[in-house]
């Protein structure tokens, strides 16, 4: 298999196209899994893909393949030019990028292995051993990617991406419908705490013993911040600056005039702050944009571009929308390059059990899973509770209720929240398998719509 570094050559070197740009992707894989407190498997894979984008006048075309041969690239290249002659003029044009080149661009790609799990193994199965009844469920996984992205402008970076997450699942053996749900991310698995998450689930299998039915109604409801990053993700994936322009998303403001949208608006006196920073400590993520399609909120043209921190919401109101570069003359806004991980703040140090401890009566969730959009103007989503929804009164946990189908947009909720917990990074639910880089804080909602009784476990 040929290099990296005579890869993206090869290809700048055989492109006739204007402009050229080859995003190169290395991935080394490793997981594993266990089911009914045993062991069952792991595995390591290895992965490689690249695309070539040309420009050609105003045009683009885009074309992958996996890399391994001189001749496929130089195939791709030529299909690249062919897809950009046949396409029509590109909406948001830009020049290239210029850069210089990384110290590194010629390393090889980074690679994990089986090892990192080390630790973990043996910790799970000192939890099975010493386990109080409950079977445990669950999936580790850890990824590595390295990247490489080289224009016809001299443009040479390389970034290297670790992934970790673990989500783990608690049954009691004599009734599997009482479960627990934890999940957490880590870079290395270095500064996972196992036998942390495993307390919490047999907590929660513990309060799972009184079961407690309601129906459905608006309850105040402790959002842990694993149910806030889900929220809080779609809600962010929502914020594109043309679509609000165009009065197409829930960000517009047509009562304000053609082209108006909801930036400087207040949600909240609460100082609620959602932020993305390429070097939040925990948290890090590539300083210049890497993508290989172009959308409402990021362009082909854009590859390189250094990132910064952007404040979504600052301090209760709504301070950003994503914007490419050829978009921020047409609407006099700034680059503003979409989240690639995500942190909510406000000003409590307080943790959920703390919330808890505030309640007089209330629900605790888990987390949510199903989420839909029901209506964009609006945002609002639709879904499910799941793996324990509990009641709190005088403070404290007296039980699990049934699950629940719920009814909110993001954007009123914020609205409506009542108290801020401290921020802690944090595992969403839904969105894990494309979004896991996230520290929430954990949110008090006095009227959170339960919609109706879910029988979903």
């Amino acid at each position: 298999m040929i290099s990296p570094e005579e890869l993206t050559t090869t290809a700048l070197d055989t492109s006739k196209a204007d402009g050229c740009t080859v995003v190169l992707t290395g991935t080394s894989e490793v997981n594993l899994r266990w089911a009914n407190s045993t062991m069952t498997t792991n595995g390591h894979m290895t992965t490689r893909s690249f695309s070539v984008i040309s420009v050609i006048g105003d045009s683009v075309g885009v074309v992958s393949g996996n890399g391994a041969e001189l001749d496929e690239v130089h195939a791709v290249v030529a299909a690249s030019e062919q897809a950009a002659r046949e396409s029509g003029p590109a909406q948001d044009v830009a020049p290239l990028v210029e850069g210089d080149t990384d110290d590194d661009f010629g390393e090889p790609a980074a690679a994990t292995e089986i090892g990192v799990f080390t630790r973990l193994t043996s910790e799970l199965a000192e939890a099975i051993q010493s386990g109080r009844g409950e079977l445990l469920y669950g999936f580790a996984d850890h990824r590595v990617e390295t990247t490489w992205l080289a224009s016809s402008t001299g443009l040479r970076r390389r970034w290297v991406q670790p992934t970790g997450t673990i989500e783990i699942n608690a049954k009691i053996a004599d009734d599997l419908t009482r479960s627990a749900w934890a999940g957490a991310y880590t870079a290395d698995f270095t500064d996972l705490d196992f036998p942390g998450l495993v307390a919490e689930l047999q907590r929660r299998l513990d309060w799972s013993k009184r079961l407690l039915p309601l129906p459905a109604g608006r309850y105040e409801t402790i959002l842990p911040p694993s149910a806030v990053a889900d929220l809080m993700l779609y809600m962010v994936w929502s914020m594109d600056g043309r679509p609000a322009h165009e009065g197409r998303s829930a960000f517009a403001a047509p009562g304000k005039g053609p082209g108006a949208t909801r930036l400087g608006e207040q949600l909240t006196e609460l100082p609620l702050t959602l932020s993305s920073d390429p070097s939040a400590s925990g948290l890090q993520t590539a300083p210049f944009l890497v993508t290989t399609a172009s959308s409402d909120s990021v362009n082909v043209f854009d590859n390189g571009t250094p990132v910064h921190r952007v404040d979504w919401l600052r301090n209760g109101t709504i301070n950003a929308l994503a914007y490419p570069r050829a978009a921020v003359q047409e609407f006099g806004a700034q680059f503003t390059p979409p989240a690639e991980n995500l942190i909510l703040t406000g000003d409590s140090a307080a943790p959920t059990d703390e919330l808890v401890a505030r309640t007089d009566r209330g629900l605790l969730l888990t987390c949510l899973w199903y989420i839909r959009e029901v209506d964009p103007v609006s945002l609002l989503l639709t879904g499910l509770t799941r793996d324990g929804v509990y009641l709190v009164e005088g403070g404290e946990v007296v039980g699990q209720v049934n699950n629940f189908r719920f009814n909110e947009s993001p954007i009123d909720l914020i609205r409506r929240v009542s108290e801020v917990g401290a921020t802690e990074r944090t595992l969403c639910r839904e969105w894990k398998d494309w979004f896991s880089r996230t520290a929430m804080a954990p949110l008090r909602v006095p009227d959170f719509n339960m919609s109706s009784v879910s029988q979903a476990s």
